[in-house]
C-alpha cells in the first residue's frame, strides 16, 4: 500500500516547470504578486517588529534575508519573520472548500527562503509555489479541522515542507523524512483563531512553515522521522482526522491544478466575510445613511456564521485580530464608512460608539442554499431593515477576486502599489512588479527578496506632505484632543 507521504514525495520530487500550463504559471505570479504586496502592507507591524527582533538575534553561516529590513539571518527565522508580515493584515489569498478552508499563500514565506538558500531560479520558484497550493489544497479537502480543534496550519506546515524540501534539493526518500519530520511535533489548536484573538493568529502559519524549513534541512543531512506519520497507530489519522482518507490526484497532466481555485481578497478580512461586505456595500447604496438602519440581516455560508460570528467576542471585538474575523463588526464598519480598510481595526474603530452600536443590530443566520453551493461559492444573502419599515437586499455569490470572479492583473497590481508605498519608492516598487510579472526569466530567486529591501524613503505622503511613518511619530506625540 502507497502511504500519503510517499504519494506526496513522489509529486514533489516529479513536479517539473515545463509541465505547468501557461495559466497555471500566470495564476502563480498573480498569487506572488499579491502576496508580497501583503508582506509589505505588513511589515510596519507589531507582530512583525517583534518577529524581526528575534531573527536579529541569530546569525547563519548560510543565511537567508528578510523582507524590507534586508537582515540576515537563519533560513527558518527569515521563513517566520517574512510569514508574519504575509499574514499580519489578513489580505492575503485564501482557498474554500467543503472540508478545511486557510491561506495557502502563507507558505510563500518558505518558498522564498529554501529558494535564497540554494539560488533556485525563478521557475522553481513558480513550480514550487504551485506544489505548495496544490498539497495544502488537496489535504484541505479531505477533513475539517476545525470541529475536531485542530488548526488549518497543521495542514500549511505539509505545504511549506513540500515546498521547502524541493527547493533543497532532497530524493525522494529524504523528502518522506522532510513530512514524517515536519508533521509529528507540529499540530496546531484551532484555540488560535477562537474567542479574544491574540497576535498569534497571524503568526501560526509563519510557524508552520517555520517548522517545515527546520524539517526539510534535517532532513537533508540524514535526519529521520516517525513513519508511518498519517497511517500508524499514533499517527495523523488516529490523533487528528479520526479517520483515515485518500488524496485525490494531484494536478498534472489531465489533472487540474488546485492554485486555479484560490481566491485573492479585496478587503482585509477574513475570507468567509469578503462576500458579506460586498454585499453590504451594494446594499448601501438604496439607503442615504447608516443611522437609517435598524437591523441588518446576514444569510451565508454555516463554516462563515461559525468562524465569523460564533462566539461573544466577535460582537465586541477588542482586538485587531479579532476584529478582522467578525462579520458584524466588518459590516457596520463598511456600512458607515463605505468601505473596510485597515485602519478601521485601529482602537479608535474598535471604541467608536457608531459602529458598536450597529454591530448589535446586525442577525446572522446560517443559508442551506449556501451551504449547499459551497465551496463553488460563499453566497451571502444580506437585508437592510430601515426604519421607515423599507428592506433593500443584495446577493453575492462570488466577490470580486473569487477564483469565479478574478481580479485583472491590474487590479491585482494596483493592490501591490498601495500596500507597497508604506515601505518602498514608486521607483522601486516599478523594478520590483517588472521582476515578479517576469519570474520565469529570473536566474535567482533569492533576488526577489533582496528587491525588496528599503533603500530608497517611499513618498507616501498625507497631511502637510509627510510620509506615513513621519505622521504616525507626529500622532503619537500629539494629545489627543488637539488631533
Amino acid at each position: 500500500m502507497t502511504t500519503i507521504v510517499e504519494q506526496l514525495s513522489s509529486y514533489a520530487a516529479g513536479l517539473r516547470y515545463e509541465d505547468l500550463p501557461r495559466e497555471v504559471v500566470h495564476q502563480a505570479k498573480r498569487l506572488i504578486v499579491d502576496t508580497l504586496g501583503c508582506a509589505l502592507g505588513g511589515f510596519e507591524s507589531e507582530p512583525s517588529r517583534i518577529a524581526r527582533d528575534v531573527a536579529g538575534m541569530v546569525t547563519s553561516t548560510r543565511p537567508a534575508t528578510v523582507l524590507v529590513s534586508g537582515q540576515r539571518t537563519s533560513p527558518e527565522l527569515a521563513a517566520f519573520a517574512n510569514g508574519v508580515m504575509i499574514r499580519f493584515l489578513d489580505f492575503n489569498d485564501g482557498y474554500t472548500s467543503t472540508g478545511e478552508s486557510g491561506h495557502p499563500s502563507d507558505s510563500i514565506a518558505a518558498v522564498l527562503a529554501a529558494a535564497e538558500l540554494t539560488q533556485r531560479s525563478g521557475k522553481e520558484v513558480i513550480a514550487a509555489t504551485v506544489l505548495a497550493y496544490e498539497v495544502f489544497c488537496r489535504v484541505c479537502d479531505q477533513a475539517d479541522l476545525k470541529p475536531l480543534g485542530f488548526d488549518h496550519v497543521t495542514v500549511g506546515g505539509m505545504a511549506s515542507t513540500a515546498a521547502a524540501a524541493r527547493l533543497l534539493g532532497l530524493r525522494e526518500k529524504q523528502m518522506a523524512e522532510a513530512f514524517n519530520l515536519g508533521i509529528a511535533p507540529n499540530i496546531a489548536l484551532y484555540q488560535t483563531r477562537i474567542g479574544n484573538v491574540s497576535m498569534w493568529k497571524g503568526c501560526a502559519y509563519a510557524n508552520a512553515s517555520r517548522n517545515a524549513v527546520f524539517a526539510a534541512m534535517l532532513a537533508a543531512r540524514g535526519m529521520t522521522g516517525p513513519s508511518p506519520i498519517f497511517e500508524g497507530v499514533g499517527g495523523y489519522f488516529k490523533a487528528v482526522t479520526g479517520a483515515p482518507f485518500k488524496l485525490a490526484a494531484l494536478g498534472g497532466r489531465e489533472h487540474p491544478f488546485k492554485i486555479m481555485e484560490c481566491s485573492i481578497k479585496r478587503y482585509p478580512l477574513g475570507l468567509y466575510s469578503q462576500t458579506v461586505v460586498q454585499a453590504a456595500l451594494e446594499a448601501r447604496e438604496k439607503i442615504r445613511g447608516a443611522d437609517e438602519i435598524a437591523e441588518v440581516r446576514i444569510q451565508t455560508v454555516g463554516t462563515a456564521v461559525r468562524l465569523m460570528a460564533g462566539d461573544p467576542e466577535k460582537w465586541a471585538p477588542a482586538t485587531r485580530e479579532t476584529a478582522d474575523h467578525s462579520m458584524p463588526y466588518t459590516v457596520a464598519v463598511a456600512l458607515i464608512h463605505g468601505g473596510v480598510e485597515e485602519h478601521h481595526f485601529d482602537d479608535e474603530h474598535l471604541r467608536d460608539p457608531a459602529i458598536r452600536a450597529l454591530t448589535k443590530r446586525v442577525k446572522v443566520q446560517a443559508s442551506q442554499e449556501a451551504d449547499r453551493r459551497m465551496p463553488e461559492a460563499m453566497l451571502c444573502e444580506l437585508t437592510l431593515a430601515t426604519k421607515s419599515g423599507a428592506t433593500h437586499t443584495a446577493v453575492v455569490d462570488h466577490h470580486k477576486g473569487h477564483w469565479k470572479n478574478p481580479m485583472s492583473d491590474s487590479e491585482v497590481e494596483a493592490k501591490f502599489r498601495a500596500l507597497a508605498a508604506t515601505v518602498l519608492s514608486p521607483a522601486q516598487t516599478d523594478r520590483l512588479l517588472k521582476r515578479l510579472w517576469k519570474l520565469e526569466e529570473l536566474a535567482d530567486g533569492g533576488d526577489i527578496l533582496r528587491l525588496t529591501v528599503q533603500r530608497e524613503p517611499p513618498r507616501r505622503q498625507g497631511r502637510q506632505g509627510k510620509t506615513k511613518q513621519e505622521l504616525n511619530r507626529q500622532d503619537a506625540k500629539t494629545p489627543r484632543k488637539s488631533r
